[in-house]
């Protein structure tokens, strides 16, 4: 398994980030501390074929096996009943969080259709990111035979940063495809 981003962050990034971000202490530098993926299913109410082949499609993007969410409380609107399964996530860290970043920035993301790059202002105001995807399909490893419905997925990148800026200039220096303001 090739961990060829967290050695350029080990060994370029930090000291990049220091300078640039003016941090005394090089344990102050913002790092990926997570990536979090999550499918929402308002579908598996109905359906619970449908949380078993987003559970395998997480699986097969991350090899990690992912937990059902279940819902925690009753929202009528929704038919929604506590306790109901309604959908899956998974939380990457270490070696498969490098691994799946590294894939998400060098072959996923330039697969989709039209890609101009990633909004830049999709951050949370303490520097971690979030990128929501229309179709698992952008990964080589879903076959496209293979699935019964396209669904869409979130990704969330966790940082130590204390604000979006620091989050967006470790994400950018790590290669993340970031769109052209203006």
């Amino acid at each position: 398994m090739s961990l060829r981003l967290k050695e350029k962050y080990d060994n370029e990034i930090v000291q990049a980030l220091q300078q640039q971000l003016k941090i005394d202490n090089v344990m102050q530098v913002p790092r990926v501390e997570k990536v979090v993926l999550n499918i929402g299913l308002g579908e598996a109410l109905e359906n619970a074929k449908a949380l078993d082949a987003a559970v395998e499609d997480l699986t097969k993007i991350t090899g990690q096996k992912p937990v059902v969410t279940i819902s925690r409380k009753n929202i009528a609107n929704f038919k929604l009943r506590e306790g109901r399964a309604i959908g899956s996530k998974v939380t990457l860290r270490g070696e498969r969080m490098w691994s799946f970043l590294d894939r998400l920035m060098n072959v996923a993301l330039p697969r989709m259709r039209d890609f101009r790059g990633v909004n830049p202002d999709s951050f949370d105001g303490r520097g971690n990111y979030t990128l929501g995807f229309h179709e698992q399909l952008i990964f080589p490893e879903i076959e496209y035979d293979k699935i019964d419905k396209i669904r869409g997925f979130e990704v969330t990148i966790v940082t130590t940063a204390d604000n979006d800026e620091a989050g967006r200039e470790l994400l950018r220096m790590l290669g993340m495809p970031f769109a052209m303001e203006g």
